[in-house]
């Protein structure tokens, strides 16, 4: 039962940074456009 006091504070911490990670990531743009970067990889500039 005390495992539990560890657990899920540290859970919740892990939910936490896992959202926080998602909401930069859309705030940094990098879900606009996933089929132009798959197609660059292919393209010789």
């Amino acid at each position: 039962m005390d495992i539990l006091y560890l657990l899920i504070p540290l859970s919740v911490l892990l939910v936490l940074c896992i959202l926080g990670g998602l909401w930069w990531a859309i705030d940094k743009g990098q879900f606009d456009s996933v089929e132009q970067e798959g197609e660059r990889i292919l393209r010789d500039d």
